[in-house]
């Protein structure tokens, strides 16, 4: 892929069309509003600020369609997804009590000669259980393809072909964001990662987190409980070495400095970027080449501003 540009939350400041104009694309651009489900059609604003010229790909519906046809692979499909749920449970079982031992550390004070290198293994412990629980989710997903290899089925295969046919005449793809679990789960389906080609990518909010090469929720302040940031599955890799965190400001308490310290360290070497309403960052050919708007998470604690 020789471009992708990876965006902030849209709904407040919409920077998309000026975005596509910046990197040269003046055809036409398939949409991606899987993420949004049901409402997955209602793109009328999505559309008229690209100038009218995108086609939806409406992969959520036509997800539903391969599986209301084919259901003996959404019974497989339910299943995997349940056995996924459930590795899901057990991983925060065993993640919620490596996260309290590493803020103990981090919070403690002492000899520093001693505290150092409990407060690293620490954190280091939460990274190999995030890459234990990568692997499981991998396996799982290949053993789901290799049993019933869904690409091949009619039902899913009648489908590919009208894509590839849009595809075909498009210039870029715009992935939105939406629920990020069902829009990963339907841009895989689709095989959409290797299809997109040489085309310019646009993704924000959800969009942007399933391009990065793995899907990491996060939430400081949910509703109940207190959120412990966890790694969901393996994403696109349409774009490397990067975490992207959009509406960061909102779900993360960017302020603490421990809090940020602490994923930083956890998540490295990717950087975790702070994706703020209209912020954007470019690359081109696997390089930086623009940003504005975008923070990352520094292992000091502090927010750093990303330039080219």
């Amino acid at each position: 892929m020789s471009t992708v540009v990876l965006l902030g939350p849209q709904r407040f400041t919409p920077s998309l069309g000026e975005a596509v104009e910046a990197a040269g694309v003046r055809g036409l651009i398939v949409s991606v509003t899987a993420g949004w489900q049901e409402r997955e059609a209602e793109d009328l604003e999505l559309h008229e600020h690209l100038g009218e010229r995108t086609v939806n790909l409406m992969l959520y519906a036509r997800g539903e369609d391969v599986f209301e046809r084919d259901p003996d692979l959404f019974a497989a499909h339910r299943e995997r997804q349940e056995r996924l749920r459930e590795l899901q449970r057990l991983y925060r079982a065993r993640l919620a009590p490596l996260r309290e031992a590493a803020w103990r550390l981090l919070t403690a004070e002492g000899d520093e000669s001693l505290l150092a290198p409990e407060r690293d293994d620490a954190i280091a412990a939460m990274s190999r259980l995030d890459d234990h629980h990568l692997a499981r989710v991998e396996a799982i997903d290949r053993e789901f393809e290799a049993a019933w290899r869904p690409a091949e089925r009619p039902a899913l295969a009648r489908h590919l072909a009208k894509i590839e046919r849009v595809l075909e005449g498009a210039e870029g793809v715009a992935i939105a964001g939406g629920h990020v679990a069902i829009l990963l789960n339907r841009l895989r389906l689709f095989g959409l990662a290797e299809r997109i080609g040489t085309r310019t990518l646009f993704a924000w909010s959800a969009g942007a987190m399933v391009a990065a090469a793995r899907v990491v929720l996060f939430n400081d302040q949910p509703p109940e409980g207190e959120g412990i940031p966890e790694v969901l599955e393996r994403g696109l890799e349409l774009v490397g070495g990067v975490l992207p965190l959009p509406h960061a400001r909102r779900r993360l308490l960017l302020d603490d400095r421990r809090r940020v310290a602490l994923f930083a360290r956890r998540f490295a070497p990717d950087e975790a970027l702070a994706f703020e309403d209209g912020g954007y960052r470019i690359w081109r050919d696997a390089r930086g080449v623009g940003s504005a708007g975008v923070r990352r998470l520094g292992e000091d604690g502090e927010l750093h501003e990303v330039t080219a």
